[in-house]
């Protein structure tokens, strides 16, 4: 038996009846959404913090406020994206044509949520997919019933229909099933491990998928680049939600002449910093394992005393690390940052690269130009200049990986157009049809009408080109203008 059957068809059949509104209707359950986030902001607030224990005001500005804005994105610019689009510069061979691309929903859309920022990047793709006319299946993960339940109840105050968004039990059971359910597009946050088993499945089933898969990200400070600066944002990016963020900078790339004052700037934050506690056992039984690696191999660990508390991982700085070293080639989800010292900007771009994921980076500069410069050379998704993280939120543009980290993006134009497909509408006047009369009647004057056009708009010399038209002309006038 097909897995979530009864929910399915339920959902098929709203997501038919919502695929016929207009945009406009489909968005205003959009707009009062978005004001539902600052009503009930301490109730959503309150929610993560009872589910993973992430402090009331660091969710309202990593979680709230880009899903607000991205809310408002939709509002203003949904109807513009999805909008019938014709499509002009026909070719000769084609006169007479017009055509236009719709933009139609996948139709029922199973999403896969993640729990370490539990509303952005559920809300986000769920407001595309309605906002575009699909139905969703959506399996919150089993770290955050209570946020899943809060946001659930959100989406129904807004307006949408009530089996428009079905939310599926929350265990780690329900993923691998809904990539057996009826549905026509998959939307996955979680890690490499699972999206590979998804998407083998989802391939099986050729049913299409967005897959982010969190990454191992890296800054690259440049020579000229305030390398105070640059420590600050690092250790910043490192240890956000404890280090639990898909794009927390794992390693810094520090020019060997900067690198005392760079470890100098850090000194003081690993030493004053409290240890945390992780969402899942594993990630801190691997930040572990990473840093006694790091340890056996020369590396110096920056961080405070030991804590007194197993449960606790301590955030750490690894100074003197390579790029071969598990810490710079897992993925992991605990408050440490790989500091490697390099030569020059071209080594620095090979090491940043030969890593399997690519999900964001940040290049620190002076010269913010070249820092733009180097982002064209490394293979990530996102490349922030001068800043971490915080900029990949922009509602407007696509945030997406490469590689190991997944693929397919969410946010901005792009995400929205992802969870539709395209249909060409092709319309022809007139009865001219060549191409019919060559394969019906073997009229060799098709011949002429083809061969004249080919020669009419491609060849080389204006003197070919006039031999074409005449013998365009003559094939049209042979065949009677059928």
């Amino acid at each position: 038996m097909t897995p979530f059957a009864a929910e399915s068809a339920r959902c098929r059949a709203a997501q038919a009846g919502w695929a016929t509104c207009s945009p406009g209707d489909r968005l205003r359950p959009v707009r009062e959404f978005r004001h539902l986030l600052v009503e009930r902001a301490d109730e959503l607030t309150a929610a993560v913090r009872d589910d993973v224990a992430r402090p009331p005001d660091e969710v309202v500005a990593t979680d709230l406020l880009p899903t607000a804005a991205a809310a408002k994105f939709l509002q203003a610019n949904a109807r513009r994206i999805l909008a019938p689009r014709r499509v002009g510069g026909r070719p000769l061979w084609l006169i007479g044509c017009r055509d236009t691309v719709y933009r139609r929903p996948h139709g029922v859309v199973g999403l896969i949520g993640t729990w370490n920022y539990p509303v952005f990047l559920t809300a986000v793709p769920v407001l595309h997919a309605l906002a575009a006319g699909n139905g969703v299946l959506w399996k919150p993960s089993e770290q955050t019933p209570r946020t899943a339940a809060v946001l659930h109840d959100l989406f129904l105050r807004a307006g949408f229909p009530p089996n428009l968004l079905v939310l599926l039990p929350g265990t780690r059971e329900a993923g691998p099933l809904l990539a057996e359910a009826d549905v026509d597009f998959v939307h996955f946050t979680g890690s490499e491990t699972v999206g590979r088993k998804l998407a083998a499945r989802l391939g099986e089933r050729l049913v299409p998928s967005a897959l982010e898969l969190s990454g191992c990200d890296a800054m690259i400070v440049l020579p000229d680049a305030d390398v105070a600066f640059a420590a600050r944002s690092a250790w910043y990016g490192a240890t956000l939600n404890a280090g639990q963020t898909c794009m927390a900078t794992r390693r810094a790339f520090v020019p060997r002449a900067t690198y005392g004052g760079f470890v100098d700037a850090l000194k003081p934050l690993a030493a004053g910093a409290h240890p945390v506690r992780l969402v899942l056992d594993a990630q801190a039984e691997q930040a572990r394992r990473l840093v006694a690696e790091a340890a056996d191999r020369g590396c110096t660990v920056l961080r405070s005393a030991e804590s007194s508390d197993p449960a606790a991982v301590l955030p750490a700085v690894i100074l003197g690390a390579s790029p071969d070293m598990s810490v710079c080639r897992e993925v992991s989800f605990a408050p440490l940052l790989a500091v490697i010292p390099y030569d020059t900007v071209d080594s620095a771009i090979a090491m940043h690269n030969d890593n399997p994921f690519g999900l964001a980076a940040a290049v620190f500069a002076g010269d913010p130009a070249a820092g733009v410069r180097v982002a064209e050379r490394l293979r990530a998704g996102s490349v922030v200049v001068n800043d971490v993280i915080v900029p990949t939120a922009h509602p407007a543009t696509p945030f997406g990986g490469r590689g190991a980290s997944g693929w397919g993006v969410t946010q901005g134009e792009e995400g929205l157009l992802q969870m539709t497909v395209p249909q060409v509408v092709s319309t022809r006047a007139g009865t001219f049809r060549p191409h019919v009369d060559a394969l019906l009647t073997r009229d060799p004057s098709a011949g002429d009408v083809a061969r004249g056009a080919l020669r009419l708009v491609h060849a080389r010399t204006l003197g070919d080109r006039w031999r074409g038209l005449k013998q365009l002309v003559r094939g049209i006038k042979a065949s009677g203008g059928r």
